[in-house]
């Protein structure tokens, strides 16, 4: 690591990489209806107005490999996906709820 990096590592805001994962055009719309329960992709593209499968697809795959999300196929017919909170997800619900309380007061 060069010292520049270091310097850059150093002054970086602690909370700057969990904005970064929640940022983005669907991924807290996603979280917040995740609290709901298990999603399901095209009930994601009723209820996301405007959004289109890729950048629900991207949206899911991110909050997925980022551990806030778990894909759980389900073997019925049809065969069909769910995306559920993760233990990791759920423990950013009071993070969130923050968020959202101190959004409402500006």
């Amino acid at each position: 690591m060069t010292t520049e990096n270091s310097t850059e590592k150093e002054n970086e805001c602690p909370a700057q990489g969990l904005l970064k994962l929640l940022s983005g055009k669907w991924k807290s719309q996603i979280f917040l209806l995740a609290l709901d329960g298990p999603l399901r992709f095209n009930g994601l593209l009723r209820d996301l107005k405007g959004a289109n499968k890729q950048s629900v697809a991207v949206a899911l795959r991110e909050l997925e490999d980022f551990g806030l999300l778990d894909k759980n196929v389900i073997k019925l017919k049809p065969l069909h996906i769910e995306y559920t909170l993760s233990e990791k997800g759920k423990s950013l619900i009071p993070v969130f709820r923050q968020l959202e309380f101190f959004s409402e007061k500006l």
